[in-house]
């Protein structure tokens, strides 16, 4: 039988602030679902105001993200994927549906499982919005993985904070910064925020996603070794070499949550930030699981806290 939900929170974030480790941390409570990069995985369709048949909703959880494809194209995939070398689609990852990249496999070590029986169920989803395919899809998570609440996590997903507020009104939502050099810096040497930013650069440009170039639209010739099928690893690299690319994307990314959290204020709100969280774990960690009401808050903020490491003792454990 599954297991009733009882708590829904989503984690806002620029990314490249500490979100991962603390998905992880969050992981080790058992009764939370911890579900990474879900709302990027499908975004900027997850922002549509569609109402679609569960087998439609399926169809596109059950895709290929275009991003991700010319990642694993060019041979830099994000570390955050997590898709065993003994699954499914390991010798065809082009072709690696979205939802398996991360947000599955991070669940369970056996994915492709998880696939099948999330892929026998989530097409007979009643038609509706997106958004309530997307609360009812992770309540179906928690529940058939025996967890009663979720808690979502995606890097990036200040870009989609309007949505969100917007789409789950009762989820209680913390609200995750780091010092704006530090995050452009680690942000500028990870292979997805490089493609956001390109992205970013290319609508502001010229109007057009890359990923999304309808028949007849023109590009500048400039920018048509960007497109994703030309893209290399190197040029990508490369553009990770001027910082002030990154620092625009972080301001921008900051500006869209702010500007959402004012404009479309949640009922629970839990501001937080990595520099606290490094100098404070175990305080730090025991408000978060109090404001995600963890009945062992106190238990698991001491247990988990020991893996909150500065940044700089991280560059001595890995040059050690």
């Amino acid at each position: 039988m599954d297991t009733p939900v009882t708590g829904r929170s989503i984690i806002i974030s620029n990314g490249r602030c500490g979100s991962t480790l603390l998905s992880d941390l969050i992981a080790e409570q058992p009764e939370t679902l911890s579900a990474q990069e879900f709302f990027m995985c499908v975004a900027p369709w997850a922002r549509s105001s569609e109402v679609l048949t569960g087998a439609a909703y399926w169809a596109v959880l059950s895709s290929p993200k275009a991003e991700l494809t010319t990642l694993f194209r060019i041979a830099l995939p994000p570390k955050e994927v997590r898709y065993p070398t003994t699954g499914r689609w390991a010798d065809r990852m082009t072709e690696l549906p979205r939802i398996l990249a991360i947000t599955l496999s991070k669940l369970t070590p056996d994915p492709d499982r998880l696939f099948d029986q999330l892929a026998e169920r989530v097409p007979d989803f009643p038609t509706q919005s997106v958004c309530d395919h997307h609360r009812m899809f992770l309540d179906l998570l928690a529940s058939v993985t025996g967890k009663r609440r979720w808690v979502e996590r995606s890097g990036g997903s200040s870009h989609v904070a309007p949505y969100l507020l917007r789409a789950f009104p009762e989820a209680k939502v913390v609200y995750l910064t780091r010092d704006r050099e530090a995050t452009a810096r680690s942000m500028s040497q990870h292979s997805s925020f490089q493609l956001i930013q390109l992205r970013v650069e290319f609508l502001g440009r010229c109007g057009l996603d890359p990923f999304r170039i309808e028949p007849g639209q023109s590009v500048p010739e400039d920018l048509k070794r960007y497109l994703p099928d030309r893209l290399t690893a190197d040029l990508l690299r490369d553009r990770g070499q001027d910082l002030r690319r990154y620092l625009g994307l972080s301001a921008f990314l900051t500006s869209q949550a702010e500007q959402a959290l004012t404009d479309l204020p949640p009922r629970h709100l839990h501001r937080m930030s990595y520099e606290d969280l490094v100098a404070d774990p175990v305080g730090q960690l025991g408000l978060l699981a109090r404001f995600l009401e963890f009945e062992d808050w106190e238990d698991w903020a001491r247990r988990v806290a020991g893996r909150v490491v500065s940044p700089a003792r991280s560059r001595e454990v890995a040059a050690a």
